[in-house]
């Protein structure tokens, strides 16, 4: 597995709410992560902070028996996203300057090829493979109810007024239930887990164009984050990019 770590602040911003990681045991597991802060007086970035750090200890300490098995992986990661949001929501009621604040949250637990997810919030996590494009994750984001429900078009929801309205976030509320996905990388696929400071910027075919060009992986990263900041730049961009390759023989 390769692997690289964006994280920028953009063109329009004062700070950087956004942070991205990528942590791996001696065993071998791994564990990428981003987080997009909100809220409070710029205390998004406490938020981010704290669910980097904490989700960090906790991967690294945790035993090995919470990754023997799909299910006891998702109960792990319940668990411990749901005690993130608890100490973040906690946290923002104790602080009168972090009140309300929250945090998208995407960790995804890698063991070889296999990847296991979750997810809440509108950063999302792509996957790109020899044949196409998939958005793997579903925005808890108002527009995208009304595209699911039929309301509005994908190319409205672009535009809409409420488009970062979020309805689902880490910290803001008592408790969370995290949506959760699989995926297994193929050889030579790519993994991408960003905010929306990125995946509102670039269109897949963009994101595509950049990551299936033969550059080193640190340099697609690079690239994706430079397209974002000249085609606006109005938030802060951050990615984790992950890929399998071929066994060298």
């Amino acid at each position: 597995m390769e692997y690289t770590v964006e994280s920028d602040i953009g063109l329009k911003r004062s700070i950087n709410e956004d942070r991205a990681a990528f942590f791996k045991r001696p065993d071998g597991l791994a564990l990428a992560l981003v987080a997009d802060g909100m809220g409070g007086h710029n205390a998004g970035d406490v938020a981010s902070d704290m669910a980097i750090q904490q989700m960090e200890s906790f991967f690294l300490q945790a035993d090995t028996h919470h990754f023997v098995s799909t299910t006891s992986k998702k109960e792990w990661l319940l668990q411990t996203v749901q005690q993130l949001n608890k100490t973040i929501y906690d946290y923002s009621l104790s602080h009168e300057d972090c009140k309300g604040m929250g945090t998208t949250f995407i960790a995804v637990l890698i063991e070889e090829q296999h990847c296991f997810i979750a997810h809440v919030g509108d950063s999302r996590v792509y996957y790109f493979f020899e044949d196409g494009a998939q958005q793997i994750t579903r925005d808890h984001s108002y527009v995208n109810v009304l595209v699911e429900n039929g309301e509005i078009s994908e190319e409205e929801a672009l535009t809409h007024p409420k488009k970062n309205f979020i309805l689902k976030a880490v910290g803001t509320e008592e408790t969370i239930e995290p949506d959760f996905y699989e995926v297994d990388l193929a050889s030579e696929s790519y993994l991408l887990i960003c905010s929306d400071g990125l995946s509102n910027k670039l269109t897949v075919y963009e994101m595509a164009s950049i990551i299936t060009y033969p550059d080193s992986i640190e340099e697609k990263g690079r690239k994706l984050v430079e397209l974002a900041n000249a085609s606006g730049g109005e938030d802060n961009i951050s990615l984790v990019l992950l890929t399998k390759k071929d066994e060298e023989v």
